[in-house]
């Protein structure tokens, strides 16, 4: 049964933690969680994540925050003598999405990739889609047509930077 006012958030969070970290920092994720359900009244949130051997910690404190993991296996390979670890999640955001459809009023995602232009398009025919919040001003130009939507998260910044503790060279005697 849909909550006249449940939104929910799909969160592509390889785009959205590459896309912030290429501008030089890195969100706070309770910080993010906590933004999503006050200003658009996202009462479930999932995240859409690559699954990797030794991030346990992590994926326990996303868990805390409120958010609902949905694991990816990763592939992971070698290039220019490189470790890459691949963990491409856009099948699961878009049928998360379409799963859910009949338990929210509208939808958030969370993402610039081009690949989920259908996703994104099907959901604004139904008036279903809240806003689209893209990691960048790099976002693919198949999701301009949907500016009305698209919130920069770089314009969020301020909001939901993890704030590094500055230390002093001079210690206190």
């Amino acid at each position: 049964m849909i909550n006249k006012h449940a939104n929910y958030a799909f969160v592509d969070s390889q785009n959205l933690n590459l896309g912030v970290k290429s501008m030089g920092w890195e969100l706070d994720f309770r910080k993010f969680r906590l933004y999503l359900k006050n200003k658009y009244n996202v009462s479930q949130a999932y995240l859409f994540i690559g699954h990797v051997s030794g991030n346990e910690q992590l994926y326990t404190n996303l868990q805390k925050y409120g958010y609902i993991l949905i694991f990816k296996p990763t592939l992971e390979y070698k290039k220019s003598g490189k470790q890459i670890i691949k963990g491409n999640v856009d099948a699961e955001l878009v049928l998360h999405t379409m799963i859910e459809y009949p338990n929210y009023n509208k939808a958030i995602i969370v993402s610039g990739d081009g690949d989920f232009h259908c996703l994104v398009e099907y959901l604004d025919e139904k008036d279903k889609l809240l806003r689209l919040i893209v990691p960048n001003k790099k976002y693919s130009s198949l999701l301009r047509k949907f500016n009305k939507y698209i919130v920069e998260i770089e314009n969020l910044r301020s909001l939901l930077e993890i704030k590094k503790a500055k230390i002093s060279g001079r210690s206190k005697p």
